[in-house]
């Protein structure tokens, strides 16, 4: 088997949880799109078959001295009090806990590279190939495909692991994704190979 790096992104409370901040808006499409179990049964496989994973998260300081001010998304995190880092809304959803082992890469723009500890991470465990997959598909997914396949890894996106804010979100992101990595549904792809 390749060594491989399962990156779970953005699969917060805020974002993802029924009750979380955006349950009306990303959590219609999570709901709808089973992403959730889908993600925990990609997860379960990846471990049994040896691939290590990771959890990627955005977060700020309560004061959000990291975010920029002029940023559309960032701008209403701040306006709306989510993505704090140590609360709640910034915790992995209980679905996908992680465990003991698990990497976690805290950023604080969309890219799951700028200015994380995801590239000493991958070099540090001679990564080969990065499958992920997150929320949203058209934000940390499509930005963290591009700069995966700038870097020389092997990329691929679980496709049903994956959610927009709507669906021609979600499927314009597919349909661009495809010509920097591989696009599967996560019970077709083969862990072991």
């Amino acid at each position: 088997m390749k060594q491989t790096l399962f990156l779970v992104m953005d699969m917060m409370n805020d974002l993802v949880a029924e009750d979380g901040f955006n349950a009306q808006t990303y959590g219609i499409q999570v709901k709808e799109r089973n992403v959730l179990a889908n993600t925990a049964g990609a997860i379960a496989a990846a471990r049994v078959a040896g691939a290590k994973v990771g959890y990627v998260r955005v977060g700020f300081s309560p004061d959000y001295r990291e975010a920029p001010a002029n940023s559309p998304i960032f701008s209403g995190a701040r306006k709306n009090g989510i993505f704090k880092l140590g609360t709640w809304g910034t915790e992995v959803h209980p679905a996908l806990a992680p465990q003991e082992g698990d990497f976690d890469i805290v950023k604080h723009r969309v890219s799951p590279f700028y200015a994380t500890a995801l590239e000493p991470i991958l070099r540090a465990n001679g990564i080969e190939r990065i499958v992920m997959c997150g929320v949203s598909t058209n934000g940390v997914v499509h930005s963290g495909a591009r700069e995966a396949h700038d870097r020389d890894y092997e990329v691929v996106i679980l496709e049903d692991c994956c959610a927009g804010v709507t669906p021609d979100e979600h499927v314009h992101a597919v349909a661009c994704m495809g010509r920097y990595g591989q696009i599967v549904p996560s019970t077709e792809f083969d862990w072991n190979s």
